[in-house]
């Protein structure tokens, strides 16, 4: 008869992935090993492989919860929009307020789905990447809603790319406790957004 698994189990697959976040964007994913994954995590390798089976299987997990949550954030958007009745307009600047707020929270593993990806294996990268694009056109979704007369089939991409160029790299410059918090500069981005596509 199988082992129940521990009520902790989870959390402390959590706890391993946060850890390994932190040590691919310290080092790098390549230059990390699952010795120093283990060290940092103050537990043995042998432990460490009790949970994972090595460092890649650590970053397709790592991966695979970060995109599976950025999806569900925009269901979350999407949901709440609905709830509250809210404009075109008003649900991208919810949904942009809603990931900037997870990027404030999940730096490194952002970090991680930009910079390491490239390191899985095919069928695992294929289905990362496939997520990275249901996000992107989550967005280009929500901006044609929302600016229906600037944003068109011509533009579109190139209008999605400006937007997630001023949010997907701010784990390179933006730091909590800054002069400027997440909060603030997603409204930022809210008043660029509405200066540069409103109908003048």
């Amino acid at each position: 008869m199988a082992r129940p698994r521990s009520a902790s189990h989870d959390l402390k697959r959590d706890q391993i992935l946060d850890v390994a976040a932190q040590c691919f964007a310290r080092q790098s994913f390549p230059a990390a090993s699952m010795n120093d994954i283990a060290a940092a995590c103050g537990t043995s390798k042998a432990r460490l492989y009790h949970y994972y089976e090595s460092k890649e299987a650590i970053l397709f997990d790592l991966l695979d919860r970060y995109t599976q949550r950025l999806l569900g954030l925009i269901g979350e958007a999407e949901a709440r929009a609905q709830r509250k009745n809210l404009s075109e307009r008003e649900a991208l600047n919810e949904l942009v307020r809603a990931f900037l707020s997870e990027y404030e929270n999940s730096a490194t593993r952002h970090q991680a789905l930009v910079s390491d990806t490239k390191f899985l294996g095919e069928a695992q990268r294929e289905l990362i990447v496939n997520r990275q694009r249901d996000v992107v056109s989550a967005f280009t979704r929500f901006l044609r809603r929302a600016y229906p007369d600037r944003v068109t089939p011509d533009n579109q991409t190139a209008v999605t790319m400006m937007l997630f160029g001023m949010i997907n790299w701010t784990f390179t410059w933006l730091r909590p406790g800054g002069p400027m918090s997440y909060a603030a500069f997603a409204e930022e981005v809210v008043q660029v957004l509405e200066s540069g596509l409103a109908t003048r």
